[in-house]
């Protein structure tokens, strides 16, 4: 793809970067590696200030912001429920990236493209950590939207695929995603939540607000990755599943105020707060196991923080040939 040039932000007001330009900038595999770097860099992800959400008419607004070096940056993102039925994106906003020291406006970049490009990224590193390399997976994938597609080709980034069975309510979405995953050389066909006994990695990206499959299922060798929700009350993975599994989060703080899928189990005296086995920083500092044995399933739970979303978008601008200057 050309990516044209881009504005760096001076007197002429930040650099836009729009969807196409941002995914033309910066690749799923890059945006692993800028994510694993900034976990090296520190600091602490718990530090990470919380996400403000906001009830609006139409649906959330959500503020996200970080700083971190010689940047800072700002998310504001739109929650749109009603939007799919439109025709319209489910998840609207932009990103503001902003000289540190500053806080002169640097860049502001398409939300939606960030968060797609953000999100299978950080699930990708998760699995690289959390799966054996060197063997093909058995991938089940939950969705059909665009982090769904953003999902399949970040896990192609950081591991093969055996085959890709496909799961969601639009059979048609279904059957599209299982032919794109073919397209890219994967064996693929749509299916159902059973199929998730088979699975070697079981990722699910939907806005299900109640478990997508019986967790009993899973085998205890299988990774199990979910990023569809960031409500308390609403969750794709069941008690069941997380009771017995190693359980890893981007963020404790953010995963106890957040994460459904551990509230409320958390919530019913399934588990307690130290049931979280570790972070994506402790995973990628080689703090806490990445091989060996497994005597149980493998939980990575995210729901999306804001230094994530800076160091991305670090990343694209970066990508571009510019720079941050006072």
């Amino acid at each position: 793809m050309t990516v044209p040039p881009a504005r760096t932000g001076g007197t002429d007001g930040p650099a836009w970067f729009g969807p196409a330009r941002t995914a033309g900038l910066l690749g799923p595999a890059a945006a692993v590696e800028a994510l694993a770097a900034a976990l090296r860099a520190g600091p602490d992800p718990e530090d990470c200030p919380p996400r403000t959400a906001v009830s609006v008419p139409g649906g959330e607004l959500l503020l996200m912001p970080a700083a971190r070096g010689p940047y800072a940056g700002v998310k504001i993102a739109g929650v749109a429920p009603g939007n799919p039925g439109r025709g319209l994106p489910r998840i609207t906003g932009g990103y503001l990236l902003l000289d540190g020291p500053t806080l002169r406006p640097l860049a502001l970049l398409d939300g939606p493209a960030l968060t797609a490009l953000r999100t299978p990224a950080v699930s990708a590193l998760a699995v690289r950590h959390l799966t054996p390399a060197g063997r093909p997976l058995r991938l089940v994938l939950f969705g059909s939207g665009p982090q769904a597609y953003g999902h399949l080709d970040a896990l192609l980034a950081v591991r093969p695929l055996a085959r890709a069975v496909v799961v969601a309510r639009d059979q048609t979405g279904a059957g599209e995603l299982a032919a794109y995953a073919r397209g890219l050389g994967v064996p693929a066909r749509t299916g159902g939540p059973g199929d998730v006994a088979g699975a070697d990695l079981v990722v699910c990206c939907t806005s299900a607000r109640e478990p997508l499959f019986d967790g009993g299922l899973v085998r205890a060798d299988a990774t199990v990755v979910a990023v569809g929700s960031h409500e308390p009350t609403a969750r794709e993975t069941d008690t069941g599943l997380v009771r017995r599994s190693a359980v890893y989060v981007e963020s404790r703080a953010a995963a106890l105020a957040e994460a459904g899928d551990l509230l409320i189990p958390l919530a019913q005296g399934a588990i307690g707060p130290g049931h979280i086995a570790g972070t994506l920083a402790d995973l990628v500092a080689g703090r806490a196991p990445a091989d060996g044995a497994r005597s149980c399933p493998q939980l990575f739970k995210s729901v999306g923080t804001a230094w994530e979303d800076l160091a991305v978008a670090v990343a694209v601008f970066r990508a571009a040939g510019t720079s941050s200057a006072t």
